[in-house]
C-alpha cells in the first residue's frame, strides 16, 4: 500500500559538480519545486578517496548538511560503479575483458570485473568508511549500492580472476569433472574434462560454443554480481536502518534481479522512455514513429511491473527522463506533458518515490547533453514546471492502495539466459516473447502483476502466463493446480532441464496436461505461419497428445492445446492472434476485456482507476477527451 506520505518526489544532484557557494540555493530552490529527496555520492570515489588510503569526507559532510538544513532526505550511493584512475594502478588485471579478450579500460565508467578479490577488498573498505561516517547520519535517509549493474554489458567478464573463479563455482556445483560432464553432455564432440583446473570460459572457439557451458557461465556470472552486492549490504546492514536500494536499468538480462533484489530493501529502476524506445524494445518503425516524443506505451509500465515484484512490493524510481538524454541513436526531446505521464504512471504502478536525473545539466564531460530540471545556466528546462505540478497533485491525491492484479506474468532471467545460449532462430528474443505477451494483456485493458518463476502460491489470480520459461519449477506446477483461475503455457515452458538439455518425458510434460511437443521450428520474418486469425511469427512447435485443440493453424493443426483452465501454445503470436487467443482465455477466467484506442492504456489499484495517453492525438474513454500526454484517474 502506498500513501500520501510515501508517494513522493527527489532528484539526483552532484554537489562535487558544481561551487560550493550555490549548494544552499540549489537546495532551497528543489524544497520550492516539492522534491523530498535527493541522490548523491554515486560517483563520486575520487573525491572521496583521491589516493589510496588517504579520504576527504569534510566536502560531503558539509553536502549532506547542507541538503539535509533545506528539508531535504538524502539518498547515499556507495561510489563502486566509477573506481579512481589509482585503482587501477594498484590493480592492473582489475578491468573487465570483453568476448574477444580484450580490456575494457579506462575512461569511463564500469570498468572492474566483479570476480576480481582485490577491487572487491577496496570497495569495502570505502563502504566501510561510509557506513561507519554516514550510517547513523539523521539526513541520510536511504542508501544506493553501486550504480546500474548490467549499464553497458559489463556483467559477462572473459579474465584471468573470471577463469579462476568459474572454476571454483563449477566444482561447487557439479562436484565432480564426471558430473560435470553428464550434466554438459560432454561425450559430445569429445568436450569432456578430466579436472575442473581444465574448465575455461566460453568463448574464442572455432564454432557453436556448448550450450549448456554457456548457461553455466551466465549463471556463475549472475551470482557474482549477487556476491558483489552483499559485500556492500552486509557491511551497511551493520551501520544504518536506512533502507538499502540498487537502481536497476530496462532491459538489462545480465543476471537475475531477483537474487540481488533478495539483499535490498526496495528495488528502483532508471527510467529513460524515449532512450529506450529507439535502443532496446525492439519496437517497429511505426511504433518509433508514433511514439517518438512518448515512449513505447508499455516499456515503462512494464519494468514497473518487474521491479516492483523484485523489491517484493516496494518500488522506486531512480532516475526519471525530464528531457532529451545523450546515449541514443536519436535524442528527441518529450511531448509536453510527457515528464508528468511518466511520473504518475509510476506511482500507479506502486512507486512510492521518482526521482528526475538530474537536477542542473552538466556543460562537461559526457553527459553534457543530457537534459536535467533546469539548463547549465540555472534557467528551467521544461520539466522543472511538470515536476512542479505533479507535486501539487500529490499534495491533493488521496490514498492510492496497490491490491494484487487479477493477472500474473512469470519472468524468469535464466530463460533468458538459456534462449541466448540455445535460441534455435536469429530472431528468438526471451525478452520479446515476454513483452509481447505483456503488450497483448495491456491491449486488453488488463493489469498485470510481474512474478518470479519460483512463486508458490497464485491465489487470487484469474489468469496466469508463463511465456518461455526453461524449467517448470514443481512448486510453480503446484500452484496453477491449484489455483483455480485459467493459464497458458508456452511456448518453450519446460523444455529443457536447468542444465538445457532436453528432458525425457519430453516436453512440456505438464500434469495434466496431454500435450508433447513433437518437433519444432524457427520461422524467419518472411514466413509466418497463418492461424484462424492472425499468424505465429518466429516459432512453431508440432503438437501431439489428446488434449481439446483451442485454437488452430490456418490448415487445421492445433496452435494451442488444452482444457479446464490449462493451455499450451505452441508459437509466438502476432498481435491479432495474441488478441484472438485472449479472447478465447479471458472471459472464461472471469475477466472483462476494453476495448482501448491505440495508445491508451489502464492501471487499475484497489481504489482507482488510472488512464494515460500514450498518443500524439486526443483519445477518448469513457466518454472523456483525454489529451495528449493526458492522464485521468477516478475513484472506483
Amino acid at each position: 500500500m502506498t500513501d500520501p506520505q510515501t508517494r513522493s518526489l527527489g532528484v539526483c544532484y552532484y554537489p562535487e559538480h558544481w561551487p560550493e557557494e550555490i549548494w544552499a540555493e540549489d537546495a532551497a530552490r528543489m524544497v520550492e519545486t516539492g522534491l523530498t529527496w535527493v541522490r548523491i555520492g554515486e560517483f563520486a570515489w575520487s573525491r572521496l578517496e583521491p589516493t589510496p588510503g588517504a579520504y576527504d569526507f569534510d566536502w560531503l559532510d558539509r553536502a549532506i548538511e547542507v541538503l539535509g538544513q533545506a528539508g531535504l532526505k538524502v539518498i547515499l550511493g556507495t561510489p563502486t560503479a566509477t573506481p579512481p584512475r589509482w585503482m587501477l594502478d594498484k590493480h592492473p588485471d582489475m578491468l573487465a575483458v570483453d568476448e574477444e579478450g580484450r580490456p575494457r579500460g579506462f575512461g569511463s565508467r564500469r570498468h572492474y570485473c566483479f570476480s576480481h578479490e582485490g577491487y572487491l577488498e577496496d570497495c569495502r573498505h570505502i563502504v566501510t568508511r561510509l557506513g561507519e561516517r554516514y550510517g547513523a547520519n539523521p539526513h541520510v535517509a536511504a542508501w544506493q549500492t553501486d550504480n546500474e549493474y548490467g549499464c553497458h554489458d559489463t556483467v559477462l567478464s572473459y579474465s584471468e580472476p573470471a577463469r579462476r573463479a568459474f572454476r571454483d563455482w563449477c566444482a561447487q556445483r557439479y562436484q565432480s569433472p564426471e558430473a560435470l560432464n553428464r550434466a554438459w553432455g560432454n561425450v559430445f564432440w569429445s568436450m569432456e574434462y578430466r579436472d575442473f583446473a581444465e574448465i575455461d570460459l566460453p568463448n574464442l572457439a572455432v564454432t557453436d560454443l556448448n550450450p549448456s557451458h554457456l548457461l553455466a557461465f551466465r549463471r556463475f556470472s549472475s551470482d557474482q554480481v549477487v556476491r558483489f552486492n552483499r559485500a556492500q549490504t552486509e557491511i551497511l546492514r551493520r551501520h544504518t536502518q536506512a533502507p538499502l536500494i540498487h537502481n536497476y536499468m530496462g532491459r538489462i538480462l545480465s543476471f537475475d534481479h531477483f537474487d540481488v533484489g533478495a539483499d535490498l530493501d526496495i528495488a528502483s529502476w532508471d527510467s529513460y522512455p524515449l532512450g529506450f524506445l529507439l535502443d532496446r524494445m525492439e519496437a517497429s518503425e511505426a511504433e518509433q514513429s508514433r511514439f517518438l516524443r512518448q515512449g513505447h506505451p508499455d516499456a515503462q509500465a512494464f519494468h514497473h511491473d518487474l521491479y516492483r515484484a523484485v523489491g517484493r512490493g516496494r518500488l522506486w524510481v531512480m532516475e526519471q527522463q525530464p528531457g532529451p538524454v545523450n546515449w541514443a541513436d536519436w535524442n528527441v526531446a518529450p511531448l509536453d506533458g510527457m515528464p508528468r505521464l511518466w511520473t504518475w504512471e509510476a506511482f500507479a504502478h506502486g512507486a512510492e518515490a521518482v526521482c528526475y536525473f538530474r537536477w542542473r545539466q552538466a556543460p562537461f564531460a559526457q553527459e553534457q547533453m543530457h537534459a536535467g530540471l533546469l539548463r547549465p545556466d540555472s534557467a528551467a528546462a521544461p520539466a522543472l514546471g511538470e515536476a512542479q505540478q505533479v507535486a501539487r497533485e500529490l499534495a491533493q491525491m488521496p490514498e492510492v492502495s496497490q491490491g494484487r492484479s487479477p493477472v500474473a506474468l512469470i519472468f524468469d532471467y535464466p530463460s533468458a539466459w538459456a534462449w541466448e545460449a540455445l535460441p534455435q532462430g536469429a530472431d528468438f528474443s526471451y525478452f520479446g516473447l515476454v513483452f509481447d505477451s505483456y503488450r497483448a494483456l495491456r491491449r486488453a485493458g488488463l493489469s498485470v502483476d510481474i512474478l518470479p518463476a519460483e512463486t508458490t502460491d497464485l491465489t487470487g489470480y484469474r489468469l496466469v502466463l508463463a511465456p518461455g520459461l526453461l524449467e517448470l519449477p514443481e512448486a510453480l506446477q503446484s500452484a496453477l493446480r491449484r489455483f483455480g483461475g485459467s493459464a497458458i503455457l508456452g511456448p518453450r515452458s519446460g523444455s529443457r532441464d536447468g542444465d538445457l538439455t532436453i528432458p525425457t518425458p519430453l516436453p512440456p510434460n505438464i500434469d495434466g496436461l496431454d500435450v508433447t511437443t513433437a518437433r519444432l521450428e524457427s520461422l524467419p520474418p518472411f514466413a509466418p505461419l497463418p492461424l484462424a486469425t492472425g499468424h505465429f511469427k518466429r516459432w512453431f512447435e508440432h503438437l501431439e497428445g489428446q488434449a481439446p485443440v483451442s485454437f488452430e493453424t490456418a490448415d487445421g493443426r492445433p496452435a494451442m492445446m488444452g482444457a479446464d483452465g490449462l493451455y499450451y501454445l505452441a508459437g509466438w503470436p502476432d498481435d491479432a492472434a495474441f488478441d484472438a487467443i485472449l479472447g478465447q482465455v479471458v472471459g472464461a477466467a472471469g475477466l472483462a476485456r476494453e476495448t482501448l484506442p491505440e495508445g491508451l492504456r489502464i492501471r487499475d489499484t484497489e481504489t482507482h482507476r488510472f488512464v494515460f495517453n500514450y498518443a500524439p492525438e486526443t483519445l477518448q474513454f469513457d466518454g472523456i477527451d483525454i489529451p495528449p500526454a493526458g492522464v485521468h484517474w477516478q475513484a472506483r
